[in-house]
């Protein structure tokens, strides 16, 4: 018989009541060292006082009414988000995936708009992921994504990752922009180097292409700075954010330029949820805390001694991993041991990590992770990494 829960998910044998900062509490007691923030997403740990009294205060005077009004909370958000920002506007959605789809139609209209609707194709690179839409898988392309669930929506052309010949090959008369993810997650933390992010910025200016990043994980302080693009010195037309933005509120945006979302005018697109006060409220208060530059510089601090400690647990195991790789807090050990092991191993040693492609082990700690807790992380880690050893060579 089917579970109630549809089963999609090989979920682990856990059951966490209660969070705290960098801490989840397992339904028998155990403390849990959360390394994986919900995948991105509590970017200021669990239960974290500001957001709690915003979520309380918000909570009893006004949760939804619908974008057929004003929304203050919304306004200001997307204020903030413009100051901080190359944007000129920007769309709140529910989630990373709805980002993506409001993507794909900006810049289809965009060019639809301007006479040119055969402009349809969008470039994407393989090892990424924008999410499980229609648009999301087919813009992936991956097989395990894909498989099962044709036809695919077309207009996606995959390339290489880190292949610049192939990406500019693909360029045909159809194209119409470019989407990459500065820092691969699900691909395996894979950052695309500075000189390629700039490179991409002036392939798209000589082709008369849009730039659209998904920024969705790596965005909202994961890498040390607002938004990991910023490192290049570079801007898109869009970009796709979600996962910390709502600091485990589900909320998502769309950023982009005003020639970028000229095609967007009223009734072009909407959504019920998107953008209501709760979730403004909430993600006004993780932008006023992960936008202050102290804050930033600390991120800063405290990945440099994470990766550090990182690298020596690495040299100590080199049976189970090869290589720390990634930008700010949002890092990876690549493994020579199966990475599912390695995230097994943690959960005897109450350290939770989050497995991705390329067989590394992710590491997404809140952005407030402290020194000691980084002390214990390792600890943890050296642990688990020493029982998949023994089990290697048995």
């Amino acid at each position: 018989m089917i579970p109630a829960v549809l089963p999609t998910y090989n979920r682990a044998p856990l059951t966490f009541v209660k969070g705290e900062g960098a801490w989840l509490i397992e339904a028998d007691g155990r403390r849990f060292l959360d390394l994986g923030a919900g995948i991105a997403v509590n970017a200021l740990g669990h239960a974290h006082p500001r957001l709690v009294e915003t979520l309380k205060r918000q909570g009893e005077t006004l949760w939804h009414v619908s974008n057929l009004y004003r929304i203050p909370e919304q306004e200001a958000l997307a204020a903030r988000l413009v100051e901080a920002t190359f944007a000129d506007t920007v769309f709140f959605t529910n989630s990373g995936t709805e980002a993506c789809e409001l993507a794909v139609k900006m810049a289809r209209k965009f060019w639809f708009d301007r006479d040119r609707p055969h402009k349809t194709d969008i470039i994407t690179v393989s090892g990424s992921f924008h999410g499980r839409s229609a648009a999301g898988i087919a813009a992936a392309g991956s097989e395990k994504m894909t498989k099962g669930f044709a036809p695919l929506l077309p207009g996606f052309t995959s390339v290489p990752w880190g292949d610049h010949d192939a990406l500019t090959a693909a360029i045909t008369d159809t194209t119409g922009a470019i989407l990459i993810e500065p820092v691969q997650g699900e691909g395996g933390i894979r950052p695309v180097p500075d000189q390629c992010l700039k490179g991409l910025r002036k392939l798209c200016d000589e082709n008369d292409l849009l730039l659209i990043f998904d920024e969705v994980q790596c965005g909202m302080g994961r890498t040390g700075r607002l938004f990991a693009h910023e490192w290049a010195g570079v801007t898109p037309d869009i970009m796709m954010v979600a996962k910390g933005i709502g600091g485990g509120f589900p909320l998502g945006a769309v950023l982009a330029t005003e020639r970028a979302a000229s095609g967007m005018t009223a009734g072009t697109h909407g959504s019920t949820y998107g953008g209501n006060p709760l979730a403004c409220a909430i993600g006004n208060t993780v932008m006023e805390v992960i936008s202050d530059k102290a804050f930033l510089d600390r991120v800063n601090r405290i990945a440099g001694r994470f990766r550090q400690k990182l690298e020596g647990l690495v040299a100590l195991h080199p049976q189970v991993f090869e290589e720390v790789r990634g930008q700010g807090l949002m890092l990876g050990l690549k493994c020579r041991a199966p990475n599912t092991d390695v995230v097994q191993a943690g959960y005897g040693f109450e350290v939770l990590t989050v497995p991705a492609a390329d067989n590394v082990v992710r590491l997404l700690p809140p952005l407030t992770l402290t020194d000691a807790e980084i002390d214990t992380a390792i600890d943890r880690l050296t642990h688990a990494a020493t029982k998949v050893a023994l089990e290697t060579k048995s």
